[in-house]
């Protein structure tokens, strides 16, 4: 997980704000523009949101819960389906307002605002842990995967939809879910769902 802690400093670090106000874990600044072009553009993160969520489930429903991949594939499916559930909980209990909104970072318990944590995050998080700590020893490239929430989280900040400490949470969250699902030799979801689903269409084929 040294990376990720790596990363989610070098995001903490940042000192490229508006105002003095940082937030009530002093490391929230504001970007000085929003800027939703180019590499990190909106439709760029959706669509990295969208493509997470359909590899897994294909990997998982594809490959089958034997062993391997599939097994990761469903061990990551795991992770994301409770990491995202717990991120959602956040969001109600906090209600934090999101940088464009111009309140500050210190405006929790707005309404129906839904800062913190940062949920795409927090997907992208709990998706690539469980592939990296299956396939470390034998491919120590995989920590590269790591670059999917580093990508999202300066994404989600440039846009000016998250602050630096959501987008921290949300790896944290995302990450402690897939270390969390990598430890179970049957993922929940195998347990909770009709047993035939986690088949897998290569074992039938």
């Amino acid at each position: 997980m040294l990376p990720a802690a790596g990363a989610a400093a070098f995001l903490a670090a940042m000192r490229i704000h508006e105002g003095s106000s940082h937030g009530p874990f002093g490391i929230d600044y504001r970007l000085k523009a929003q800027d939703n072009n180019g590499i990190f553009s909106r439709s760029n993160q959706l669509g990295l949101e969208y493509g997470t969520v359909a590899l897994e489930a294909a990997g998982a429903l594809f490959l089958g819960n034997h062993k391997g991949l599939g097994h990761v594939f469903w061990q990551a499916a795991d992770s994301s389906v409770f990491a995202g559930f717990a991120a959602d909980a956040l969001k109600y209990t906090f209600r934090r307002a999101r940088p464009y909104q111009g309140q500050g970072p210190n405006a929790f318990f707005q309404g129906t605002d839904q800062s913190f944590p940062s949920g795409e995050v927090t997907l992208q998080a709990s998706f690539v842990t469980p592939f990296i700590l299956h396939y470390r020893h034998r491919y120590p490239w995989i920590w590269a995967a790591e670059l999917l929430p580093v990508y999202d989280a300066y994404g989600r900040m440039k846009s000016q939809g998250h602050w630096q400490s959501d987008v921290i949470a949300g790896w944290l969250l995302g990450s402690a879910f897939g270390y969390w699902a990598s430890q179970r030799k049957v993922p929940l979801l195998v347990e909770i769902l009709p047993r035939g689903v986690s088949v897998g269409f290569v074992k039938d084929f």
